[in-house]
């Protein structure tokens, strides 16, 4: 049951306007098969196809665009400046149409040449990039069925002396490539958050075995626990989140699979208030507020139980502030940024801070006491999942979200009616 429905003294009115009402049943109903893949790339259609071309013309003759040059006597093979996959991003969030998702993309790359993102992550410190990784999203190093990274973002540990703590790094850590600037601290390191999951997290997803590999991972699935939280704390970090919100919607379009928010309290209609002005219709169309009982079958419908945390009934072993906690292919192409286990340790940990995961081999970026880091380290290569393996993983995977499916669906009735009794 969404919380919505646990306020009847409320008009129905106002509670539609207050709480989603989205239904996970249907949504995993939709991931189970292909039609999450609308629109995305090699599941166009033809209208679409034409507007990306058209897309593609337009962002040219702008100058914001480079087309691939092909190989030929002469002459050496260049790629596009862009990839189809991000430009589909764009035209996504605007519902293909070509011109406001030519200014999106327009604002997008202006901010992203005055900010000097590139060079921002980099630049960045080791110690800054990862006082920051503890105070967003993190990334539990699983994926969902359809190859999604799964991202956690635990409020309660957001208090006000994680946030003074946070604060007190602002002074130091800015690259020498940013000194100048303007933007707060706080937003720089965030800016390089979401290069990782651009240029690190969802490359790795993409080069992995899953159902759909003709398609590029361009999204992340999160789960939200707001489990602890008061209705002062979560006044308090209204700036913190809405950075981040704010941020997605104007200049990461479309990164964002679904939201799964878990163990809201009783005050959660007064926040979600505040939370749905950050966020466009077609971004709160993916938020689900998941009851107690709600929780367990939904993540399971979207995720291995070895990809869910323990905590929420799964049988990862993964706590909010642990790096990622590889499943085994991933592990495989990472072998090189492992590190030796330290004392206590139960398994080796990522190297810590930016990296570039560029097909066949990775990047480590960022500075350490103001040096350097720079190496590169070979990707290796392994084999991939044949046809008949792959068609039978995604047929098990589909009976598997079809019976969860149909058991949220019940449990949603089973409550409907116990509300109505009482």
């Amino acid at each position: 049951m969404f919380w919505g429905s646990k306020t009847p003294q409320e008009p129905q009115e106002a509670q539609a306007d207050s709480t989603p009402r989205n239904d996970p049943t249907v949504s995993a109903s939709q991931a189970a098969g292909t039609a999450w893949l609308a629109g995305h790339l090699h599941h166009l259609t033809p209208e679409q196809e034409e507007k990306l071309q058209e897309f593609k013309a337009l962002c040219a003759e702008r100058g914001y665009y480079t087309p691939a040059v092909q190989q030929a006597d002469g002459v050496e093979a260049k790629p596009a400046s862009h990839d189809d996959a991000t430009l589909l991003r764009f035209l996504r969030a605007r519902r293909f149409e070509t011109e406001p998702a030519w200014a999106q993309f327009k604002d997008t790359e202006d901010w992203r040449k005055d900010n000097a993102i590139e060079a921002l992550y980099e630049n960045i410190s080791v110690d800054s990039y990862e006082a920051a990784r503890r105070m967003y999203p993190q990334w539990t190093g699983r994926r969902d069925r359809r190859g999604i990274p799964v991202y956690v973002f635990e409020i309660r540990h957001l208090d006000n002396k994680a946030i003074a703590a946070y604060n007190a790094t602002m002074t130091t850590g800015i690259p020498e490539t940013h000194k100048s600037s303007t933007v707060p601290a706080r937003l720089l390191n965030l800016f390089a958050l979401y290069e990782n999951l651009l240029r690190f997290v969802m490359p790795l997803c993409s080069a992995l075995q899953r159902p759909n590999p003709e398609t590029p991972i361009v999204t992340s699935t999160n789960i939200v626990d707001v489990s602890g939280v008061g209705l002062k704390q979560f006044w308090n970090l209204k700036t913190h989140m809405q950075d981040a919100s704010v941020l997605a919607t104007a200049h990461y379009p479309e990164t964002l699979d679904r939201i799964f928010i878990i163990g809201a309290p009783s005050f959660f209609p007064t926040v979600w208030g505040w939370i749905k002005r950050w966020f466009d219709p077609g971004t709160t169309s993916k938020i689900f507020i998941l009851s107690a009982a709600e929780v367990g079958p939904t993540l399971t419908s979207f995720m291995e139980p070895t990809s869910i945390p323990k905590q929420y009934g799964g049988q990862l072993e993964w706590q909010w502030g642990d790096m990622p906690n590889l499943d085994e292919p991933s592990r495989e192409l990472l072998s090189g940024l492992e590190q030796p286990l330290a004392d206590g340790q139960t398994r080796k940990e990522l190297l810590k801070g930016p990296v570039l995961f560029e097909g066949d081999h990775l990047s480590v970026l960022g500075t350490v006491d103001g040096k350097e880091r720079r190496e590169t380290i070979a990707v290796p290569k392994t084999q991939a999942l044949n046809g008949s393996a792959g068609d039978a993983e995604k047929e098990d995977s589909e009976t598997l979200v079809d019976n969860v499916a149909d058991k949220v669906h019940q449990l949603a009735v089973d409550e409907a009616t116990n509300t109505v009794a009482a």
